[in-house]
């Protein structure tokens, strides 16, 4: 069987791009990719894209001279993890605190790492895990 290496992009749908580059730019310091009227993208860690869809934006297949990309779109409330160092997860939690975003849980693993839980302004449930959360990190 062919192998999967990783995964690439991670997507969220958001109801205001505007309000999301405030929150992911500014508050969590993405450096942005790409900014286009229905999507921004972001690096994460020089590892990883995230990208923030308007939420109803790619309904309708996005042709282009050299291909296609098919519709799709997302409801609800999401989750993602971002990598973080150990010795950074204080910082972390002071600086989520600094700037108003409220921590709703903490996690100790059982492997050793910590996770810190909080929501960005579209609801979606993010975590900054240290080390250790899984066989893979």
């Amino acid at each position: 069987m062919p192998r999967l290496n990783r995964i690439v992009e991670t997507a969220l749908y958001v109801e205001d791009l505007d309000r999301a580059r405030d929150f992911y730019e500014g508050k969590l310091g993405l450096a942005p990719l790409l900014k286009t009227k229905t999507l921004f993208a972001y690096d994460v860690g020089g590892a990883s894209v995230l990208l923030l869809f308007l939420r109803g934006g790619s309904l309708q297949t996005q042709s282009f001279d050299n291909g296609s990309i098919p519709p799709h779109d997302g409801s609800g409330a999401l989750h993602i993890a971002f990598a973080i160092d150990a010795e950074e997860l204080a910082a972390w939690e002071a600086k989520l605190a600094q700037l108003g975003i409220v921590v709703e849980g903490r996690m100790q693993w059982d492997r050793g790492s910590k996770s810190l839980y909080f929501r960005d302004p579209d609801g979606h449930m993010l975590e900054l895990a240290t080390p250790g959360l899984w066989r893979t990190y």
